[in-house]
């Protein structure tokens, strides 16, 4: 009797002990399917980490350590030699000046061809599309082929001043009152097309109904521009204006593949005077120090950019 009842009873046991084992293993492997899909992400931006970290972070990290070395010992002796360089405060004049006038216009454009694309009126893909192309090529091909535009002996420029208008040929890129200048036009040809896909965005953003509220108030078209659109991309603003300026703080390309700094250093920028230093002259600490200055002028600036936005809001 007791022995059928163990031999009925047993399959009961094992069949349970089976469910309790599958319930664990079932656990088990949720869990590890959450683990899986916590960690995919930062598996996934491994590679692109790893980039930055090996060719932005540690070249960074390296300069600072190399301009406060001086003969091999920390010192600060790099940076007093560096401000007492009259090249250096030129080429810091030469940055500011062109950033000055660069930045802004590259913004105000930007948001004038945004808002020219964003009609809806035919063919408006085809407009942005040429009005993005320029962001495609190369700053080295842009360099190219712009000197090779604006060259004095056999450029087109001067080609079309000459017959047009009568004029003598310019001078250019070959010219210290035009060069800077020069380059701040090829920079804002390359670069507008890439802000206004920013601006673009933040005009998709804003809801229609402000602008049908607007029109139903009677608000003519400045201004609900002035009332209405700018104070809604005013974050997408900022954004632009901050990275835009620390683009344009280290521009090197044209300098270095153009004019090589001139005519009389008129186009030497802080980024190509570190160039110069680092290898040209051999003085590597001057510099990693002068790209330090770099580094913290671009903080200064974004900083108060920062807080102008902040006390505007």
């Amino acid at each position: 009797m007791s022995a059928r009842w163990n031999r009925s009873t047993q399959p009961s046991a094992n069949t349970a002990n089976h469910s309790k084992g599958g319930v664990l293993n079932e656990r088990n492997n949720s869990h590890i399917g959450k683990n899986e899909k916590e960690h995919a992400p930062y598996c996934l931006l491994l590679p692109a980490l790893a980039f930055v970290l090996v060719f932005k972070i540690y070249p960074l990290i390296y300069c600072f350590i190399q301009g406060f070395h001086y003969k091999g010992s920390w010192s600060l002796e790099t940076f007093r030699i560096l401000f007492s360089n009259k090249s250096f405060w030129h080429s810091l004049w030469v940055t500011v000046k062109m950033n000055l006038v660069m930045t802004p216009l590259q913004i105000v454009l930007s948001f004038l061809m945004a808002l020219l694309v964003n009609q809806a009126v035919r063919g408006v893909g085809t407009f942005r599309s040429l009005y993005y192309l320029p962001v495609t090529i190369s700053m080295p091909v842009a360099a190219i082929c712009w000197s090779l535009m604006l060259s004095v002996n056999n450029g087109l420029a001067n080609s079309l001043i000459g017959s047009w208008f009568g004029m003598e040929p310019q001078g250019f890129f070959t010219d210290a009152n035009q060069a800077l200048w020069c380059i701040v036009a090829l920079s804002t040809w390359k670069g507008c097309g890439y802000w206004m896909m920013f601006y673009l965005a933040g005009l998709k953003g804003i809801d229609t109904s402000v602008y049908e509220a607007a029109k139903i108030d009677g608000a003519g078209a400045l201004q609900t521009l002035w009332n209405i659109t700018i104070p809604l991309v005013k974050k997408t603003t900022l954004f632009v204006m901050v990275a835009d300026t620390s683009i344009n703080i280290l521009l090197f390309a044209p300098a270095q593949l153009i004019t090589s700094g001139g005519p009389s250093d008129s186009t030497n920028v802080l980024m190509y005077e570190a160039y110069k230093q680092a290898f040209k002259y051999g003085s590597y600490e001057k510099g990693a120090a002068t790209t330090c200055v770099l580094v913290v002028l671009i903080l200064i600036i974004v900083f108060f950019q920062f807080k102008l936005t902040n006390q505007e809001d």
